[in-house]
């Protein structure tokens, strides 16, 4: 299962203004873990920036000047959310943006080349209801670290996304098992395989056994010869 965990920074609130994309990120999730794989890039927006966005996440036209346009970036983007489901966080705003950029490049929607959407602030609130679920508060209820964030960023937004869906999806994980699958090797915090522990058996002392027998045999004179856990003669009803 192979998720990509994405957020965007944009020139403004809306794409139907003439808002861009000024930065995009997505980082690789492969069986619910981080591999590490990720694509984050800065982009020209060709346009300004608005001022309250600028406070937001306090990127600059003058940073971005010499950064490739999303033109140049769309084939490599496309490539790596292709086949994925992507994970993100209020979808429709990151969405409309990215197929802006893409219709201006007679390109096909986001959705038509990843496997499925999830938005993580419609999953939130139906987990949260009445609750403030912005990626912030969700840190602060999943304990998650995010004393970093004092602007918005995409590449570091992605990250803090990704523990939030995991910790909000943490019961999710598949209970079933392959039957032809060999069991994977437990690893230690050195990342080498751990070697199991052989199983230690205790046997009954003979006191206990005595104990044992004799609890039993309490039980079947109680019941009236009907304790199960005594074996019975051969020829018993």
């Amino acid at each position: 299962m192979r998720q990509i965990v994405l957020d965007t920074e944009t020139t403004g609130l809306n794409p139907r203004d003439g808002h861009r994309i000024i930065e995009v990120a997505c980082i690789e999730m492969v069986n619910r873990r981080l591999t590490g794989h990720h694509l984050h890039k800065y982009i020209n927006p060709e346009r300004e920036i608005d001022e309250g966005a600028q406070a937001v996440h306090g990127i600059t036209l003058e940073f971005l000047a010499d950064k490739p346009k999303f033109a140049d970036i769309a084939d490599e983007f496309l490539e790596f959310i292709n086949g994925a489901e992507l994970i993100i966080h209020n979808a429709p705003f990151d969405l409309g943006f990215l197929n802006a950029e893409l219709r201006r490049l007679d390109r096909v929607p986001v959705e038509t080349i990843c496997n499925g959407v999830t938005d993580t602030l419609k999953m939130a609130k139906e987990i949260h209801p009445g609750k403030r679920n912005s990626l912030d508060a969700l840190c602060e209820r999943y304990e998650i670290d995010n004393s970093s964030r004092t602007l918005h960023g995409a590449l570091l937004d992605t990250e803090l996304l990704a523990e939030v869906f995991l910790a909000m999806t943490r019961g999710q994980n598949t209970l079933m098992i392959e039957p032809d699958a060999a069991p994977r090797p437990q690893l230690g915090a050195d990342g080498q395989v751990r070697q199991r522990q052989p199983l230690l058996v205790r046997r009954a002392s003979a006191d206990e056994l005595a104990e044992h027998e004799r609890v039993l045999a309490a039980i079947d004179k109680e019941s009236k010869g009907a304790c199960i856990w005594l074996p019975k003669p051969e020829n018993a009803a």
